[in-house]
């Protein structure tokens, strides 16, 4: 019985063990699918809101974003002026120094001035002395017309005189030979006759005294004559102040007086000086660089765009600035002043050369220049030349020209400093020539021929 009872008691409990065990992979399998489920919900929700994000997007491109290119590959530029000497000399003193701001006119460097002061001063005594040297040309030339005048009177009155000579000779002659004749008839006497001679003789002396005398007055109006067309060949056709050895001197006191105030090197115009080289006591050259003079105000913008975005672009159009010091709080308006005309590659130091078996192209990018709008913008946020900066272009307006028509006249930028050292010049010329001239208005005057 022992035997019968262990299959009897283990009966009943074997057959419930299966259906426990499938009741649990049953309910473990209804909790799963509604996790499965959630989860394909969510993708296909996810999946729906990229689509709408990107049906959206594509609306915006199309409505508005078409119409805005943008690059961040764009930096600040501007004009950068060397400051370089026009004569050589030593450096005696430096006026300023990197980020001092100047004004045109003001004094940077100065050279040592001893050597191109004495040559000025040289140069003035010779101004000097070449005036009053062509004075005495003029003065020697209206002597000379004067005394030739003077010699023709005289020899006109001395024919007058050899006219008046030769008629009593004529007459003296005439009644002498009468009175021979008298006295071979015995009409008068030997007397007579001798005193008729006496006055013969008399007439034809003071008639060859008077031929001796206009030959040698003839002899000293040619000589006259000569000398004052010589005298009249170095001054006429042309007034005492314009003279060639007048011009020849002001040409060499303005080179003197150029190399003196040239030695005082000063700024072109306004702004900021940087890449300051020189130093006292240098001995420089003619042309080395010694600093650089950068104005802040007047900076532009060249936006590097790639080639695909410029088919709208067009000048004249807005742009939106932005740069990395101040961030998007800070924007510049800006308007499209000109478009490259080539890429960078293509005036690069070496130009790229794509005549190989394993090119690969590349989009290049075209230079867009770029100006401020509004200066005021600038003087509150000032930038510097080589900074980075974001532009965003609006591409609306395509009415604008795609290449310049003429020339920008904002890219203009011009000094007056040296016009001003070569008028100081030429004043100083026209008071030493002023000085040394004869007041007389005869000596200002074109001489005569």
């Amino acid at each position: 019985m022992s035997s019968n009872s262990n299959p009897t008691t283990a009966t009943p409990d074997a057959p419930s063990a299966v259906p426990a065990s499938a009741d649990a992979a049953a309910k473990a399998k209804q909790k799963k699918k509604p996790t499965g489920n959630k989860r394909s919900f969510l993708f296909k929700l996810l999946f729906l809101v990229v689509v709408v994000i990107a049906i959206i997007a594509g609306v915006m491109y199309y409505l508005n974003g078409r119409w805005y290119e943008s690059t961040d590959d764009a930096y600040v530029q501007g004009n950068i002026i060397q400051i370089t000497p026009q004569v050589g000399g030593t450096v005696v003193g430096i006026f300023a120094d990197d980020g001092d701001f100047v004004h045109a006119g003001d004094t940077l460097i100065r050279l040592d001035q001893t050597e191109a002061e004495v040559a000025l001063n040289e140069a003035k005594a010779a101004l000097a002395k070449t005036v009053r040297e062509v004075r005495s040309l003029y003065s020697q030339a209206s002597g000379a017309k004067a005394t030739s005048g003077a010699q023709l009177a005289m020899v006109q009155a001395q024919e007058s005189a050899v006219k008046g000579t030769k008629t009593a000779l004529d007459k003296a002659q005439a009644d002498y030979n009468r009175r021979q004749k008298l006295v071979k008839s015995g009409a008068i006497s030997e007397e007579e006759s001798a005193h008729a001679r006496d006055v013969f003789l008399q007439a034809q002396s003071q008639y060859q005294s008077a031929l001796s005398q206009l030959e040698a007055t003839r002899s000293q109006l040619t000589a006259s004559e000569q000398n004052a067309e010589v005298s009249n060949a170095l001054v006429a056709g042309t007034l005492i102040n314009q003279h060639p050895d007048i011009l020849v001197a002001e040409a060499k006191l303005k080179a003197a007086y150029l190399t003196f105030v040239r030695s005082t090197i000063t700024a072109p115009a306004d702004g900021y000086v940087a890449k300051r080289a020189a130093q006292v006591g240098q001995r420089v050259a003619a042309g080395s660089a010694m600093m650089a003079v950068v104005p802040l105000k007047n900076v532009w913008i060249y936006a590097n765009f790639k080639e695909t975005q410029m088919k709208d672009m067009r000048i004249g159009q807005p742009v939106t600035i932005t740069s990395d010091l101040y961030g998007d709080d800070v924007t510049y308006d800006g308007v499209i002043s000109s478009l490259g005309i080539g890429t960078g590659s293509a005036f690069a130091l070496l130009p790229a050369q794509n005549a190989t078996g394993n090119w690969i192209k590349i989009v290049q990018r075209i230079p867009v220049r770029v100006e401020f709008a509004k200066p005021e913008q600038l003087e509150k946020h000032p930038l510097r030349i080589g900074m980075s900066m974001f532009v965003e272009a609006d591409l609306h307006n395509t009415d604008g020209a795609v290449l310049a028509t003429g020339v920008n006249p904002n890219s203009k930028l011009q000094t007056t400093i040296y016009d001003q050292q070569v008028a100081a010049a030429d004043r100083l010329i026209a008071d030493i020539v002023q000085q040394n001239l004869a007041t007389s208005d005869a000596d200002t005057k074109k001489a005569d021929e």
